[in-house]
């Protein structure tokens, strides 16, 4: 009785170990296959023939060997293990169905791809990979629909987290918001590194800094070595203003990362947090390293040389902030009129720092560069005539040349015509009846026309003090 006993107990375990034992011999034979297929040996199609011989009803090991062949890019030989794996189950293959939809995907056939992702649902419904794959090649006719898809899985597999891989469809569409929704509705500590990164980003680029801070700072409890982590944590931290934690991030992605790759923008970033920090020479010098990276537009070049010269400009050193924002308007493709004023507004700051001969050069220059300005940008007139008008007064401080005056007196014309003054023209033509106020009474003694021009800036600013002075009104 004994004996038959124990014939039984390994009868019974035979039974229970025979399908694990079959599950890890067609691993093991995949693996193998997989790394001679990636070999490229002479002897690749001998080797690959005699596994198929063997396995010509093994759907699993076919499956195995035409993802292989995919992997390689190889898809006329992966569609045919693929069709051979299904044929040996009866073409109810889910695997076989996804590499083909895999392969069609390749191919930018997403009609066909869903077709046969939506056949291995059919065979398959409860595995998630399908279903994914389905919305994933959908979302580019409709996100919304992709979307709906993975609901599907929700009722067959309430333990996956479909709102975290609808959060992966609406990021990879760009719609950041529909991201962030649907991420919020997933459990953080269930989603994958890779979740977890787009959520962040798509918080990121909402300038939703804090939350994404948040976010990334529990992705760095699990890995804090990661670099996509590391470099999320140091953006945010930039742009909240937090330097000094910034910085503790930057030392964290630069040499405490895995793996870690760096961008222009990276040391970009790295200069602005320093610059945050007042660690100015070091700032100036990391702006220098990301113009040394390599950069897939010179538009973004030129945005980086643009913060060098902004960066020297903070510091006051006007002989190299111009220097790199002629240069920042050299290699921009499509400068604006601001962009230009940017640098006849250099050299008046320049001036400002400067005494005689090299004051009135930089002004000289300034002059002529708002000059050409007016001419190159028709609708920049007014703005070029109001600073010509101040760098023209700050040439000639005691009005004996009267530089300023025709430009101010220009501005007056220009807004005599309009109904309605905004708060900024009301400024300007403020500034330029001063002028003249200042010009026919100290330079000229022409009190008559200094209290006519007393009387229109009254017109604009009835409590104006030197309005009131010149025409006697308490």
């Amino acid at each position: 009785m004994k004996q038959l006993k124990y014939v039984l107990v390994g009868a019974l375990m035979l039974g229970i170990n025979a399908p694990v034992m079959a599950q890890e011999d067609n691993k093991t034979v995949i693996e193998s296959i997989t790394k001679v297929i990636k070999s490229n040996s002479s002897d690749v199609e001998e080797q690959v023939k005699a596994v198929f011989k063997k396995n010509k009803k093994n759907p699993e090991v076919l499956v195995g060997i035409a993802r292989a062949y995919f992997e390689q890019k190889d898809t006329a030989k992966a569609r045919v293990f693929a069709d051979f794996a299904n044929k040996a189950a009866k073409y109810k293959c889910a695997q076989a169905y996804v590499l083909l939809g895999d392969i069609s995907a390749m191919g930018e056939d997403g009609g066909t791809a869903a077709q046969h992702y939506q056949q291995a649902i059919s065979f398959d419904p409860k595995n998630p990979e399908p279903y994914y794959k389905y919305a994933n090649v959908y979302r580019k006719v409709s996100p919304t629909v992709a979307v709906m898809k993975l609901d599907e899985l929700r009722k067959q597999r309430p333990d996956v987290a479909v709102d975290a891989l609808a959060g992966r469809i609406y990021y990879m569409s760009n719609e950041f918001d529909k991201a962030i929704t649907s991420y919020k509705k997933a459990d953080i500590s269930k989603m994958e590194e890779r979740d977890i990164t787009e959520y962040a980003m798509a918080l990121y680029f909402k300038q939703r800094n804090q939350e994404s801070l948040e976010v990334v700072q529990y992705g760095l409890k699990k890995k804090p070595r990661d670099a996509a982590f590391n470099r999320l944590a140091f953006f945010n931290s930039t742009d909240l203003k937090n330097y000094d934690q910034a910085l503790l991030y930057a030392d964290a992605l630069f040499n405490k990362s895995d793996s870690a790759k760096f961008s222009y923008f990276d040391y970009t970033y790295y200069g602005n947090a320093l610059n945050g920090a007042k660690k100015y020479d070091e700032a100036i010098d990391m702006f220098k390293k990301a113009l040394e990276q390599e950069f897939d537009s010179k538009d973004k070049k030129a945005g980086v040389i643009k913060t060098l010269s902004d960066a020297y400009s903070s510091q006051e050193k006007y002989e190299d902030a111009i220097k790199y924002y002629e240069e920042y308007l050299n290699t921009y493709s499509t400068p604006t009129a601001t962009d230009y004023a940017g640098l006849p507004q250099l050299y008046y700051y320049k001036a400002s720092k400067e005494q005689d001969d090299a004051m009135k050069a930089s002004l000289k220059k300034s002059d002529e560069l708002y000059g050409q300005l007016a001419e190159k940008y028709p609708d920049a007139i007014e703005y070029a005539t109001f600073w010509r008008a101040r760098v023209n007064n700050a040439m000639d401080n005691e009005q004996k040349e009267a530089l300023a005056k025709p430009y101010y007196e220009k501005l007056i014309e220009v807004y005599s015509t309009r109904n309605e003054l905004n708060n900024s023209d009301k400024a300007r033509l403020k500034e330029s009846y001063l002028y003249l106020i200042s010009y026919y009474a100290r330079v000229v003694d022409d009190m008559t026309k200094a209290k006519e021009c007393a009387t229109k800036l009254l017109e604009i600013d009835p409590e104006n003090e030197t309005a009131k002075v010149v025409l006697g009104v308490k």
